[in-house]
């Protein structure tokens, strides 16, 4: 085995990458829960990416064939439901990690120097999930898949002079139909998983190059001792590849729960009217995306000021890229000496408490009809348009209440 390694690491830097990327790449050995979500990331990632493999080998990207391949894959395929059941709750699980990821991020300011670019390329990976599930939803050719991509689409209807060529460039076609299916089969199951793939590898390079961040905020490799080493670091392996290990048994035995008792999970996986045929004569009673993307969707619908210059669909569709945009702008925005939300003020904490219950509510109210009042007294379109300006002010006003925010010292090592 000793002479195989070595046969390979002389015509490939097997034990420099191993070394610099687990057994000698020393993480802060504060980890906490929250730092699970990134292993588990990579771990759906590839069980996306396997399950999508066998579907693809029955799955027939044809309007008129489309949504029989899948029940011919779910009653007809040996395991093909199985198959089907771990690619769908994948994707929400994926999302649900995803988003978990992100906030742990925000919890502990991993988006500031020197991680700004790691961050941003984070943000690309999230984006283009976001295309790869929209892609990917269309597939099944169910009634909610076909709606929902024909008002997605349409939106790019609302930019002005390019707008309606654009639309049409998307769908190749007038309509949504046999070509929109055929491209969006095409980049789900090739163009998109490999820019995931890419992403995903420049990511843990570039956050290899800077070091993990922690939750006190604390830069290890600013202390180091005689040996170069940090002296509050642990090597990546074995400590936590065992932890991650042991984080990933526990996210399995989840999963495979909801997999095999709960695989629609109430509708908000696997809706009811997707489990129909596509039907341009039959529109749903409402048109919703699947729930992850529901709080853009929320602020999409909560502009409706007709007074607006250009009309208050093009600025819903403005908002609802300028909801993500903010995103991308974190490490400017933010303004406070400190990192973690250990060591900052009531500010920061209110001012997160607020958006993470605006992100939730708008995602509930983005399933619901906006005319009627499902949350105390107001309709749910008043309710999303709250949502919209604390969303949007937790961004905004972020460079002003970081600066008057009062924190605590940092310690000068990680508790």
């Amino acid at each position: 085995m000793q002479k195989l390694i070595t046969w390979i690491d002389d015509r490939f830097p097997l034990i420099k990458v191993w070394e610099e990327h687990m057994a000698k790449y020393y993480a802060p050995r504060n980890f906490n829960i929250w730092y699970f979500f990134g292993s588990l990331a990579l771990l759906v990632l590839v069980i996306q990416i396997v399950t999508g493999i066998f579907l693809t080998m029955h799955y027939k990207p044809d309007v008129n064939m489309a949504f029989a391949s899948v029940e011919y894959i779910m009653r007809d395929v040996p395991w093909g439901w199985l198959m089907r059941y771990l690619h769908s709750t994948g994707a929400s699980m994926f999302f649900v990690i995803v988003y978990l990821h992100m906030f742990r991020g925000m919890l502990y300011g991993s988006y500031r120097e020197p991680r700004e670019l790691v961050w941003l390329i984070g943000m690309l990976i999230y984006v283009a999930l976001m295309a790869e599930a929209f892609m990917g939803y269309l597939l099944p050719w169910g009634n909610m898949s076909y709606w929902g991509a024909q008002v997605i689409i349409s939106l790019f209807g609302a930019i002005p002079v390019v707008g309606d060529a654009l639309t049409e460039w998307i769908r190749g076609d007038f309509v949504v139909g046999d070509a929109t299916l055929t491209r969006f089969f095409s980049f789900h199951v090739i163009m998109v998983p490999l820019m995931l793939a890419g992403l995903v590898y420049v990511h843990i390079v570039a956050l290899h190059k800077v070091g993990s961040n922690n939750p006190d905020g604390i830069e290890i490799k600013q202390n180091k001792g005689p040996d170069g080493i940090p002296v509050d670091g642990i090597p990546f392996h074995p400590y936590y590849t065992v932890k991650d290990i042991f984080g990933t048994v526990v996210f399995l035995f989840l999963f495979f729960l909801i997999v095999f008792y709960a695989p629609e999970f109430g509708g908000w996986f696997l809706e009811k009217d997707n489990f129909t045929p596509a039907n341009i004569l039959q529109t749903p009673p409402d048109i919703v995306p699947l729930w992850y993307f529901t709080p853009f969707y929320s602020v999409l619908r909560a502009v409706t000021w007709e007074w607006l210059p250009l009309g208050a669909k093009l600025w819903g569709v403005i908002a609802m890229g300028m909801s993500i945009g903010f995103f991308f702008l974190l490490p400017w925005l933010d303004r406070s000496p400190v990192k973690s939300i250990r060591y900052r003020g009531w500010m920061y904490k209110t001012a997160l408490t607020l958006f993470v219950v605006s992100f939730v509510v708008m995602g509930y109210l983005g399933t619901k009809n906006p005319t009627n009042v499902d949350l105390l007294w107001f309709s749910n379109r008043t309710w999303s348009q709250i949502g919209l300006f604390v969303y949007f002010a937790f961004f905004i006003l972020m460079p002003i209440y970081t600066t008057l925010d009062k924190t605590k010292p940092v310690p000068e090592r990680v508790r």
